[in-house]
């Protein structure tokens, strides 16, 4: 910046100069003037940096924001009561659907399904032994049917009594990680008790809201990328689910359902996460960085660079995606564009320009 100053006030001294040189030529003798200001300023060329178009793929994104969570979030409940005798998981430990997670004292439970075992198979032999004899006429239909009633019912206690007493045995119902504890050895817990709570953290979850002026952009399927707080320096995939059909009326926005993929089980529920979703893709676009626009009575125009002076010229802007926009028209691609020093700049203003870099894509 410094050379550039230094360059700058040789040439407004050199100018001064050759305006009053050219000034007093002009001119009868005693007429001879200093050029003005403004003169000497249009006649200095402005410092700019400028970058050339280029073409790559972009992207457009919708940029938002959620907190992750859990489809398959399942507590466990006792289905009796009962003291716990043991605890074979803890916090953190992944676990299968059907496998032991606590077992309670279930003496009682046993006894009752060994009476209601013992009252059916003493049924059962009699109703063995009636058969042959209602077959023969021997004994009355009605005892018959009667003891054929009674056979059932005992098997259905004794299948209610097994039941429960199974139910000693708390066992996961869905596969995931124990995402919490809730009982204790020695503890006494009632039926309907939460006992544990189970998280499936393989495949997570999160609401997406949008507005209604941007639904048309979203569908199905899109694919999406995230950010989360606890490690920035990541990035996650996730899919569009599904999109609600119908306004939350609270906010006025539809809600998107994000599915992310956790294999590696880096990601928990709780997390807050930083959405990016790709809803349209343009390849071998024209594109400049955004820094060159100019935004003036809804018109998008660059200061185009062209033997040492700008020409302002209007733009059709399209996908938009980070530091880039493409040029949907108004350029050819080999122009010089402005991308720093506009604000000094009207048309036809003298530049000395200095290239910036290329624009590169970053998605």
């Amino acid at each position: 910046m410094a050379n550039t100053m230094n360059f700058r006030h040789v040439t407004i001294a050199t100018l001064m100069v050759s305006l009053t040189a050219a000034l007093a030529s002009g001119c009868g003798v005693g007429e001879a003037r200093v050029a003005s200001d403004t003169e000497i300023e249009a006649a200095t060329p402005i410092p700019v940096e400028t970058a050339m178009p280029s073409r790559t793929d972009i992207v457009a994104t919708y940029e938002a924001t959620a907190t992750i969570a859990s489809d398959a979030d399942a507590p466990v409940v006792a289905k009796v009561g009962g003291e716990v005798i043991r605890l074979l998981i803890e916090e953190g430990d992944r676990v299968t659907e059907g496998q032991v997670l606590a077992e309670l004292d279930g003496d009682r439970l046993r006894l009752e399904m060994l009476s209601a075992k013992a009252n059916l198979d003493q049924v059962r032999s009699e109703y063995e032994r009636y058969t042959d004899l209602a077959a023969r006429g021997l004994v009355s239909e009605a005892m018959f049917e009667g003891l054929k009633y009674d056979l059932e019912a005992l098997e259905a206690s004794y299948e209610l009594a097994r039941l429960n007493f199974g139910y000693s045995k708390i066992r996961a119902p869905i596969d995931g990680v124990i995402s919490a504890r809730d009982i204790k050895l020695g503890q006494s817990i009632d039926a309907s008790e939460v006992a544990f709570r189970i998280t499936d953290t393989n495949e997570l979850l999160a609401y997406l809201q949008i507005p209604q002026a941007e639904l048309g952009k979203f569908s199905a399927g899109q694919s999406a990328t995230l950010t989360v707080d606890a490690d920035p320096s990541t990035t996650y995939t996730a899919t569009i689910a599904r999109i609600s059909p119908t306004i939350d009326v609270r906010n006025g926005t539809f809600r998107a359902t994000a599915f992310i993929d956790n294999a590696s089980g880096a990601l928990a529920p709780g997390m807050f996460a930083r959405f990016s979703i790709a809803y349209d893709r343009h390849t071998d676009a024209l594109v400049i960085p955004r820094a060159a626009l100019i935004e003036e009575d809804d018109r998008t125009s660059v200061y185009v660079v062209t033997n040492g002076a700008v020409i302002r010229r209007a733009i059709d802007i399209g996908v938009e995606s980070g530091n880039l926009v493409e040029v949907a028209g108004g350029l050819n691609g080999d122009e010089e564009v402005v991308v720093t020093g506009q604000s000094s700049l009207r048309d036809g203003s003298k530049v000395l320009a200095s290239s910036s870099p290329r624009p590169g894509y970053t998605g």
